[in-house]
């Protein structure tokens, strides 16, 4: 009983500790925050918090790692549901079942999201959601028997390819988030489905 009531202090004081650090994101960015200011804000001492994390940088890491580690369970788990979507020979009409769930996990972390690919989060976040999908589609693809990319069809070199699909995604990501829009989970995995299958050309008209 004691070490299971110390281990939810310790989440709690993590969860504390995390959304303090969120807020002051928003209110004065990364490169503003002290120590100090999350201490402050989330109503702890400076012991707690080095009890936890080594100064800032390594909060936002372990932060940004988590939701990383998080995103690629979620890529593995879901294999097979992208093999199959992939591998439909019919007009998209639904979403892929794989973005459906990224966009709702964005949602649950809607104000972290926001904050990291914001202009006062972190810069090289993006970097790291780029390397996310890179390993997402090829690390998985090598060691999968059921690959999803053969490299001999590539069109394109994949680092070009990877590059672009990467960064149109997350500039999707970023336009959502950061304008508020209302749309959902399910409508942006729609729009983005649509989008990457049947690119940019045919979402706007100009291609049948």
């Amino acid at each position: 009983m004691q070490a299971s009531t110390t281990d939810l202090r310790v989440v709690r004081t993590k969860e504390s500790i995390r959304e303090a650090f969120i807020d002051l994101i928003e209110e004065k960015g990364f490169e503003a925050i002290t120590v100090k200011d999350i201490t402050t804000k989330a109503k702890i001492n400076r012991g707690t918090f080095y009890a936890h994390y080594q100064d800032k940088y390594d909060l936002m890491t372990k932060c940004e790692e988590k939701i990383l580690r998080e995103l690629t369970d979620m890529i593995v788990e879901n294999y097979s549901d992208i093999l199959a979507d992939l591998n439909t020979n019919q007009p998209v009409t639904t979403p892929f079942t794989i973005l459906t769930s990224i966009f709702e996990y964005i949602e649950q972390n809607r104000r972290f999201m926001k904050g990291m690919l914001g202009s006062k989060g972190d810069l090289s976040f993006q970097t790291k959601l780029k390397k996310f999908v890179w390993n997402s589609i090829f690390e998985s693809n090598h060691h999968s028997q059921h690959p999803l990319i053969k490299p001999e069809h590539f069109l394109v070199p994949p680092e070009y390819l990877i590059s672009y699909v990467a960064s149109a995604h997350i500039g999707v990501i970023q336009q959502w988030l950061h304008s508020d829009s209302a749309e959902s989970p399910q409508e942006m995995a729609r729009i983005l489905s649509t989008i990457t299958i049947n690119g940019p050309f045919s979402a706007a008209g100009l291609k049948k």
